[in-house]
């Protein structure tokens, strides 16, 4: 209502005359020898008519996102790591070939961001004059290069007391932080994350769960071999990694990061039509047993299986078909864990039909004699004390192992 009432007011006739006599110059300067100023004038004239004088206004340049794939004019990224680098270092086996790949060979780095080629299933560290490396296996001399450098960084041994101290630091209710290590196992990125908390701590909580603690042995070994840390305390899936004595967090190793996770290879089939040494109708047959066998365990998703290996080590000692039940778990998780177990039982795998595994210890049996597995639970209280010693670590998992039987058995 407001503004009907506005527009329907008659417009002031001195405001109409005065717009009129300031729009027309030319009647000004007639009548009354008046020039209007230039800010009057409805075609103002330029102060500086010199075309010399004028400033120039620079235009900005359109503004682009920052993008970690622009290395214009970069020089490529150069780490010294002693080590091939891979998506994941505990959930790929060096030793084992792909036979085809899933994607053209883009390096998962970037384009040109390192000095290495990506030959589809890493980045192997050879010398630069090296043209292809398709043929090229891990330099020897590169084991002895991280043993030499893991002792230079880590310095005298801890004692007992510097141990406790550091453990204690590193406990739930002392402090939040943690790396939690899932299903892809240690990535070539989690590097960087350890290197990121050690400028603060001595010492950094891991947390491992799911598929990588089948075998915890080579989840510690890989630890120490690709950070040259020194796990100075375990529990189940809990790891305690220290840095070092020496280590110096200015002088870190570049660690380049992968911007994608790269296609798995293809590799060889797990299941066979047939297994070795049995017809078809045989196969058929111990498919159809194994899927009736009772379960020896239900495992949980997203737990901890360290004590997976020595229960079906013990469970082969009076079955020969064993039925491990993975409801609710990944297609890619229990085919891991199958192939974990096959190399490390071992035992010949049968069918991963329903979301179950089922293995067969074979004809000609043996127990392997190397019975000895990671205990439960480690404190490393001695400086001379490593992963695969201790009498008092194989006394538990003789005892884990005795439990875990008696329980199959009844």
């Amino acid at each position: 209502m407001l503004l009907t009432k506005l527009s329907r007011q008659k417009p002031n006739p001195l405001e109409l005359l005065l717009t009129r006599h300031l729009s027309n110059p030319s009647k000004l300067h007639d009548r009354y020898s008046f020039k209007p100023p230039p800010c009057l004038s409805p075609n103002p004239q330029d102060p500086n008519p010199n075309p010399d004088h004028i400033p120039k206004k620079k235009q900005k340049p359109q503004y682009r996102p920052p993008s970690s794939l622009d290395r214009t004019g970069q020089k490529p990224i150069h780490s010294d790591l002693p080590f091939d680098f891979r998506y994941s270092y505990t959930e790929s086996n060096p030793a084992v070939r792909p036979i085809g790949l899933r994607e053209p060979k883009y390096s998962p780095f970037g384009p040109g961001r390192i000095d290495r080629e990506w030959i589809g299933v890493c980045a192997p560290a050879v010398d630069s004059k090296v043209r292809s490396v398709e043929g090229v296996e891990e330099d020897p001399k590169l084991e002895e290069k991280r043993r030499r450098r893991r002792e230079k960084v880590q310095g005298e041994p801890l004692s007992p007391a510097e141990r406790k101290i550091l453990v204690e630091k590193c406990q739930r209710p002392k402090t939040k932080r943690q790396i939690n290590l899932g299903r892809d196992g240690l990535t070539h990125n989690m590097l960087n994350d350890i290197h990121n908390h050690w400028k603060f701590d001595e010492a950094v909580r891991i947390k491992c769960i799911g598929v990588p603690t089948v075998d915890m042995k080579n989840v510690c070994n890989q630890l120490e071999d690709k950070t040259f840390g020194k796990i100075i305390h375990r529990h189940g899936g809990v790891l305690v990694l220290y840095r070092g004595r020496n280590y110096n967090p200015k002088k870190r190793p570049v660690i380049p990061l992968m911007l994608w996770k790269p296609h798995e290879p293809v590799y060889p089939k797990l299941i066979k039509t047939t297994i070795d040494g049995l017809s078809i109708a045989e196969t058929k047959e111990m498919r159809k047993r194994g899927s009736a066998v009772p379960a020896l365990t239900k495992l949980a998703k997203n737990g901890y299986y360290g004590s997976l290996v020595s229960m079906v080590r013990d469970a082969f000692l009076c079955c020969e078909l064993i039925r491990i039940d993975c409801q609710g778990f990944e297609k890619s998780d229990y085919k891991k864990i199958g192939c974990k177990l096959r190399d490390l039982v071992p035992c010949i795998l049968v069918t991963f039909e329903k979301e179950q595994i089922v293995v067969w210890r074979g004809k000609d049996y043996k127990p392997p004699e190397d019975g000895y597995f990671l205990p439960d639970r480690e404190l490393f209280d001695s400086p001379e004390g490593d992963l695969g010693s201790g009498a008092e670590a194989c006394d538990k998992s003789e005892s884990d192992g005795n439990s875990s039987l008696e329980e199959f058995s009844s």
